[in-house]
């Protein structure tokens, strides 16, 4: 399994925005094939700061979905609401102590 995280820094006009496309596609992203858990985190101290966690079945899907229509329609939007340069991570899971 590949866990993905970005952090994105929004201007405070732009948060509100960013809002409403993640409400407005996150059944999609979720169910896009390889995708198994998706989840927006708010920053505890900037409340212009959001991050999200997702899981993915294998590097190839997050790539399948970094190159679809979907992705490209999404990210096209909200790339332009950044404060800042996002952060983006892609992490294995290494040591589940729950299982």
């Amino acid at each position: 399994m590949l866990i993905r995280i970005v952090r994105m820094h929004f201007t405070e006009a732009g948060v509100e925005e960013f809002l409403e496309i993640f409400n407005a596609h996150k059944t999609a992203i979720r169910n896009f094939p390889g995708c198994s858990h998706l989840q927006l985190l708010k920053d505890a101290e900037d409340p212009n700061c959001y991050t999200t966690l997702s899981h993915w079945d294998k590097p190839e899907s997050l790539e399948a979905y970094r190159k679809s229509e979907l992705f490209g329609k999404v990210w096209g939007r909200v790339k332009t609401l950044f404060s800042e340069r996002t952060q983006a991570f892609s992490l294995d899971k290494f040591i589940d102590v729950n299982a």
